[in-house]
């Protein structure tokens, strides 16, 4: 089976009545990566059908990203209704009426306490370099991007040593290494959408390590798309973010015209 009848199947399941989900990490696949994280943005051609796959009855649209859930939201231009899904699964919300309804996110005060000492270890074996330590409510994050190789392979080995602890759950990926309290993943945060929303099919795109721990828990009947190279359990793969996008476009143009 090929992609664009994995599509087919998915468009055919919603004019029967059915459910769909689309799933999208956003970094490198709505968004070409950015060596300033800052400067991410969708691709407007993804935005477009995004948009018009919102107003699909029986489609429902989720980010799931390694970004903490402000900052996802900050950046993605997504229509009313979206699921945001941040840290890798930790945290959710939904986008409403222009702005986001945040749901809360508890840490016990043994885990707080822990990432606080975290972070501070983080900070620490990073002064002095051009790495820098993001926080977020359930994880820290060593990012690498721009810095010397000697260093970057210096502080990856410190942050994966303090991912040793227990209590701690240390995920790598492109230039990154979170350290996080909370045992949640992208793949526990899609089986909660699937559930909630009571979806009958599913579709995940994503490029890093963390989205092979979704892909790893879905289906064989799910429609998982690795974007880019490296391993993947995905059951599909497509080039980089413009290819996602058209993926995106054929999708909405199989639902909202006869395909």
């Amino acid at each position: 089976m090929t992609l664009d009848d994995a599509l087919d199947g998915l468009a055919a399941q919603v004019r029967d009545g059915r459910r769909v989900l689309v799933a999208l990490d956003f970094d490198g696949v709505l968004a070409p990566l950015q060596d300033d994280p800052a400067a991410s943005r969708a691709l407007p051609e993804a935005v477009r059908s995004l948009e018009d796959l919102a107003t699909v009855d029986g489609v429902e649209l989720a980010l799931v990203s390694g970004r903490a859930l402000a900052d996802l939201a900050s950046l993605a231009e997504v229509p009313d209704g979206t699921h945001l899904v941040g840290s890798h699964g930790a945290e959710h919300g939904l986008w409403r009426l222009g702005r986001l309804e945040h749901v809360g996110l508890d840490v016990d005060p043994a885990a707080a306490a822990l990432l606080e000492e975290l972070a501070t270890a983080l900070v620490e074996a990073a002064r002095g370099s051009t790495a820098r330590v993001e926080h977020k409510p359930g994880s820290a994050v060593l990012h690498t991007r721009g810095a010397s190789s000697s260093d970057a392979e210096r502080l990856t080995a410190a942050a994966l040593e303090l991912g040793d602890r227990e209590g701690v759950d240390a995920i790598r990926g492109k230039d990154v290494v979170e350290l996080s309290v909370l045992r949640r993943t992208k793949g526990d945060a899609l089986a909660d959408l699937r559930e909630e929303l009571a979806v009958d099919a599913l579709l995940y795109a994503g490029d890093d390590v963390t989205d092979e721990r979704a892909f790893a828990t879905l289906g064989p009947a799910d429609v998982t798309v690795r974007v880019g190279p490296g391993e993947t359990a995905a059951r599909f793969r497509v080039e980089d973010p413009l290819a996602v996008a058209a993926l995106l476009e054929r999708l909405s143009r199989l639902l909202t015209s006869n395909g």
